[in-house]
């Protein structure tokens, strides 16, 4: 049974870049965003179910997942949204299990944006670590990095859980407000905790 802690944060709170640092630290990771993009590739598991479901026109001409198209139906209308969750999250729940369980590294970082929003995910951990920032960081990261406008931005972070729920979910918080240096440190540190709480389980379960 491997050690899982549930990473997560809201959109430009860095929560990548951490995962990269726990990775340097010799942590397995499993990242759901990795795999539904996996999923909406071309020849992608997911692609069939959501060529029958929604048509070509949410369909590259390579084949994988239009997700600009998809992005607009879905604000157009609601229920697709739902349906196209319906067809995605069991498959990516299967497979982030299968990566998990897999994985021979002492701990597990177990990435899902929408941990907390999700709620199932929480169950699947051990422990619950939010990458924190203002929203005001959020917003100008994001505008920075993807070139979409605040309004769009701010329409993403509606979207998700508030800062307050996320982090009132923690066991644990990163604090990713300041420059990237100071996040080294706050990793290694939890890093220690992590694998003394990996090894605790392992001598439990023997």
């Amino acid at each position: 049974m491997s050690y899982v802690v549930g990473l997560t944060g809201g959109i430009g709170s860095g929560k990548s870049t951490v995962a990269g640092l726990f990775v340097a630290q010799g942590a397995a990771l499993v990242d759901t965003d990795a795999i539904a993009h996996a999923l909406t590739a071309p020849g992608g598991a997911a692609m069939p179910a959501i060529a029958a479901a929604f048509g070509d026109g949410v369909l590259r001409a390579d084949g994988a997942l239009d997700r600009a198209a998809m992005r607009a139906r879905a604000f157009a209308e609601p229920a697709a949204k739902a349906r196209l969750e319906g067809i995605l999250h069991p498959l990516i729940r299967a497979e982030a299990d299968r990566q998990v369980h897999a994985a021979s590294a002492p701990y597990v970082i177990l990435a899902v944006p929408l941990l907390v929003e999700s709620g199932s995910y929480g169950e699947r951990c051990d422990r619950i670590l939010v990458v924190d920032c203002a929203e005001a960081t959020q917003l100008a990261r994001v505008v920075a990095r993807n070139g979409l406008s605040a309004a769009e931005v701010r329409a993403i972070m509606a979207t998700q859980a508030t800062r307050a729920a996320r982090l009132a979910a923690a066991d644990d918080v990163i604090d990713n407000d300041g420059p990237p240096s100071a996040l080294p440190a706050q990793v290694e540190r939890l890093h220690r905790q992590y694998l003394g709480a990996a090894l605790t389980k392992v001598k439990a379960n023997c």
